[in-house]
């Protein structure tokens, strides 16, 4: 399944089932009006509410037309949003660094998140924004100390991300810490859509149960700046909800972005930044794409 938030002029977030990438929307509010109108609320719930959206999708009711429907980032309120740094063996042998024995976890505040087709702002305060295609994943089932053999029943599914970064404000400013130059507003587009982990892909019946061999790819009006594969993760989902775990409890609706291939705009020769009116695309094979403009 791929579970969407949109809404449909002025009326407020609702829960929906896209039938494909960009096709029509399942009204899931209208088929079960019991439903939370909100993804995490709606995760929750749980496995009863995940079996509400099957029965929607088998009925064949309450299809809303993609032209009237305005996709939402799919989920826009989670507790945490979790960050994983240097999580692609050939971005780590694009920066000439060793291959992390750890998982490097930075975060984003939940304020930076946007839609998949939303602007991004370039804020007056940076000279250097920059792209970061990647893959995420969401919590659906709350738990600590999660065992591994065990991480996969805790995530409800996988979507894009773009991880904007202001690189000035990364590397240069407020004591090299992360977090600034990461959750500028508008700084996390996710979607189109959480993918549920069970689904099957139409092209090759393969389950997003181990999504780690998934072409990911970002552009840059229209210049392919990132190609790579997901088979380049260091520290895969299993390994990192076991690690984060150890810490903290994780709760269904937190999103963890899983790193960036190599192709940044930091490290290309001369560097290059994003300027206001410039479209990135990020998209990631079974999962759909976003294009998001700069203003």
């Amino acid at each position: 399944m791929r579970l969407v938030q949109f809404q449909t002029g002025s009326d407020g977030p609702r829960i929906g089932l896209e039938e494909k990438d960009g096709g029509n929307v399942i009204d899931l509010n209208a088929f079960d009006p019991s439903l939370p109108r909100r993804m995490r609320e709606f995760l929750e719930e749980g496995d009863a509410a995940l079996a509400v959206a099957r029965r929607a999708q088998e009925s064949g009711q309450h299809i809303l037309p993609r032209s009237q429907v305005t996709l939402l980032a799919p989920i826009s309120n989670p507790g945490k949003v979790i960050c994983v740094g240097l999580n692609y063996a050939d971005h780590c042998r694009e920066q000439n660094v060793n291959i992390p024995e750890e998982p490097i976890i930075f975060s984003k505040f939940p304020s930076s998140i946007t839609g998949p087709y939303d602007d991004i702002i370039h804020p007056a305060e940076s000279n250097e924004v920059d792209w970061e295609v990647e893959l995420a994943f969401v919590i659906g089932k709350k738990g600590k100390h999660i065992k591994e053999s065990a991480a996969m029943d805790h995530v409800v599914g996988f979507m894009v991300a773009d991880d904007v970064t202001a690189r000035d404000w990364q590397m240069k400013r407020n004591g090299n810490q992360w977090l600034l130059g990461k959750t500028f507003d508008t700084f996390c587009p996710l979607g189109p859509a959480i993918v549920t982990k069970d689904s099957v892909t139409e092209l090759t019946a393969l389950s997003l149960s181990d999504p780690h061999k998934l072409g990911i790819r970002c552009k840059v009006n229209g210049e392919l700046v990132q190609d790579s594969n997901t088979n380049q993760m260091i520290f895969k989902t299993q390994a990192l909800v076991v690690w984060v775990s150890r810490f903290v409890t994780l709760f269904p609706g937190d999103v963890f972005l899983t790193g960036t291939p190599p192709g940044i705009g930091a490290f290309r020769k001369p560097p290059i930044f994003l300027k206001r009116g410039d479209v990135v695309q990020c998209e990631i094979d079974q999962l759909g794409a976003l294009r998001n403009k700069v203003v």
